[in-house]
Protein backbone atom coordinates (compact mmCIF):
# COMPACT_ATOMS: atom_id res chain seq x y z
CA UNK A 1 0.00 0.00 0.00
CA UNK A 2 1.27 3.26 -1.13
CA UNK A 3 0.53 6.37 0.90
CA UNK A 4 1.00 9.43 -0.89
CA UNK A 5 0.67 11.83 2.40
CA UNK A 6 -0.53 11.87 5.75
CA UNK A 7 -3.28 13.93 5.79
CA UNK A 8 -3.63 14.92 10.35
CA UNK A 9 -0.16 15.86 9.60
CA UNK A 10 -0.39 17.90 6.81
CA UNK A 11 -3.35 19.74 8.02
CA UNK A 12 -1.98 19.85 11.61
CA UNK A 13 1.52 21.83 9.79
CA UNK A 14 -1.03 23.94 7.76
CA UNK A 15 -2.96 25.17 10.92
CA UNK A 16 0.13 25.77 12.83
CA UNK A 17 1.67 28.05 10.12
CA UNK A 18 -1.72 29.39 9.65
CA UNK A 19 -1.70 30.30 13.66
CA UNK A 20 2.00 31.97 13.05
CA UNK A 21 1.50 33.98 10.64
CA UNK A 22 -1.68 35.44 12.36
CA UNK A 23 0.52 35.66 15.53
CA UNK A 24 2.97 37.41 13.77
CA UNK A 25 0.83 39.99 12.23
CA UNK A 26 -0.76 40.77 15.21
CA UNK A 27 2.85 41.65 16.80
CA UNK A 28 3.88 43.80 13.60
CA UNK A 29 0.49 45.67 13.84
CA UNK A 30 0.63 46.33 17.97
CA UNK A 31 4.57 47.03 17.56
CA UNK A 32 3.98 49.79 15.18
CA UNK A 33 0.66 51.15 17.15
CA UNK A 34 2.75 51.08 20.65
CA UNK A 35 6.05 52.74 18.91
CA UNK A 36 8.04 49.45 19.97
CA UNK A 37 11.96 49.29 18.16
CA UNK A 38 12.52 46.67 16.19
CA UNK A 39 14.26 43.71 17.59
CA UNK A 40 17.89 43.03 16.75
CA UNK A 41 19.74 39.65 16.62
CA UNK A 42 19.69 36.84 13.76
CA UNK A 43 17.37 36.52 11.13
CA UNK A 44 15.56 33.24 12.58
CA UNK A 45 14.65 34.76 15.89
CA UNK A 46 13.72 38.15 15.15
CA UNK A 47 9.81 36.60 14.29
CA UNK A 48 9.84 34.73 17.57
CA UNK A 49 11.13 37.44 19.20
CA UNK A 50 8.77 40.03 18.11
CA UNK A 51 5.65 37.16 19.33
CA UNK A 52 7.17 36.62 22.46
CA UNK A 53 7.54 40.24 23.03
CA UNK A 54 3.64 41.06 22.14
CA UNK A 55 2.90 38.00 24.20
CA UNK A 56 4.46 38.86 27.07
CA UNK A 57 3.31 42.50 26.73
CA UNK A 58 0.09 41.50 26.43
CA UNK A 59 -0.20 39.13 29.43
CA UNK A 60 1.42 42.04 31.51
CA UNK A 61 -1.05 44.39 30.17
CA UNK A 62 -4.01 42.24 31.40
CA UNK A 63 -2.40 41.13 34.76
CA UNK A 64 -1.04 44.63 35.97
CA UNK A 65 -3.80 47.11 34.63
CA UNK A 66 -7.04 45.14 33.39
CA UNK A 67 -6.91 43.15 36.73
CA UNK A 68 -4.63 44.87 38.51
CA UNK A 69 -3.97 48.17 40.25
CA UNK A 70 -1.80 49.79 38.13
CA UNK A 71 -2.86 53.13 35.98
CA UNK A 72 -1.76 54.02 32.85
CA UNK A 73 1.04 56.41 34.46
CA UNK A 74 2.43 53.00 35.59
CA UNK A 75 2.03 51.32 32.70
CA UNK A 76 3.33 54.19 30.37
CA UNK A 77 6.61 53.64 32.89
CA UNK A 78 6.97 49.17 32.02
CA UNK A 79 6.73 50.53 28.02
CA UNK A 80 9.57 53.16 28.45
CA UNK A 81 11.25 49.94 29.45
CA UNK A 82 10.13 47.49 27.36
CA UNK A 83 11.01 49.48 24.26
CA UNK A 84 14.56 49.48 25.79
CA UNK A 85 14.98 45.31 25.21
CA UNK A 86 15.65 45.13 21.76
CA UNK A 87 18.01 41.68 22.18
CA UNK A 88 14.91 38.95 20.30
CA UNK A 89 16.91 36.10 22.43
CA UNK A 90 15.99 37.78 25.80
CA UNK A 91 12.22 38.09 24.39
CA UNK A 92 12.18 34.58 23.33
CA UNK A 93 13.96 34.06 27.12
CA UNK A 94 11.11 35.22 28.79
CA UNK A 95 8.38 33.58 26.57
CA UNK A 96 6.94 31.52 29.34
CA UNK A 97 7.12 34.00 32.19
CA UNK A 98 4.04 35.11 33.91
CA UNK A 99 3.01 38.88 32.60
CA UNK A 100 2.99 39.80 36.15
CA UNK A 101 6.52 39.71 36.57
CA UNK A 102 7.42 41.46 33.62
CA UNK A 103 8.71 44.38 35.39
CA UNK A 104 11.15 42.61 37.31
CA UNK A 105 12.31 40.79 34.38
CA UNK A 106 13.12 43.89 32.71
CA UNK A 107 14.49 45.57 35.64
CA UNK A 108 17.05 42.77 35.02
CA UNK A 109 17.37 42.67 32.11
CA UNK A 110 21.12 43.10 31.41
CA UNK A 111 23.11 46.33 28.83
CA UNK A 112 23.83 43.52 26.52
CA UNK A 113 19.91 43.17 25.87
CA UNK A 114 19.07 46.73 25.88
CA UNK A 115 19.94 48.85 22.05
CA UNK A 116 21.00 51.80 21.52
CA UNK A 117 18.97 55.00 23.43
CA UNK A 118 17.45 57.00 20.71
CA UNK A 119 17.66 60.28 22.47
CA UNK A 120 15.01 61.61 19.16
CA UNK A 121 12.33 59.47 20.47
Amino acid sequence: MLILHRPSAWFGEAWLAAKRAAEQQAAREWAEQFDMPPLEGPERALDWGERSRHQLVAAAHTALVVEGTWDEADWAQLEEKARAVTRAGWWIDQRDAEGADLLELLDSAGEQDRGTENPFR
